[in-house]
């Protein structure tokens, strides 16, 4: 009987996860759609001479869920607006748009999410190489806002310590 009760208890368990993971929105758009979301960033940066900012995750990834609220909270939401494009690349289970990913140097096997940024002109500023924000969902709002501070555009009369300059 205990068994039973226990295996009864998993399975419950299992089904409340599974129903959690589904609730989560879908940040990701179809990996197929990431070439064009490039295309139409690259444009859309080199118009509005703002930063282009690749988020490498997949819908699955609790810690990539994590991160895009830290990057749309009430702190980070001004700085990213006013400064990068950002495109959500859909890797699915580590098996697509690879080739994205080494083109601009991010070792999926390090662990999503892993972020990239580009120049207004599309040119490779940085790539998190060593699984930097893989467990976001341990760490503080404020390490992204530092991030989207240090790779933010440079603009006349700012400080680079300034956040909302």
């Amino acid at each position: 009987m205990k068994s039973v009760l226990r295996l009864a208890f998993a399975a419950l368990l299992l089904l409340a996860a599974g129903t959690a993971n589904s609730a989560a929105p879908d940040i990701y758009p179809d990996p197929a759609q990431a070439k064009a979301d490039l295309a139409a960033a690259l444009k859309t940066a080199a118009h509005a001479h703002k930063r282009i900012l690749l988020d490498f995750g997949g819908n699955w990834c609790g810690d990539c869920h994590v991160l895009d609220l830290y990057l749309h909270n009430p702190q980070n939401m001004p700085i990213l607006d006013a400064n990068f494009v950002l495109v959500h690349i859909n890797i699915g289970y580590n098996d697509r748009n690879t080739e994205i990913a080494r083109q601009y140097d991010v070792p999926l096997d390090k662990g999503v999410p892993a972020l990239a940024a580009l120049g207004e002109n599309g040119k490779l500023l940085f790539s998190q190489k060593n699984g930097q924000f893989e467990e976001m969902g341990r760490m503080q709002s404020s390490t992204v806002t530092e991030f989207l501070v240090q790779w933010k555009p440079a603009r006349a009369g700012c400080s680079t310590v300034r956040i909302n300059c």
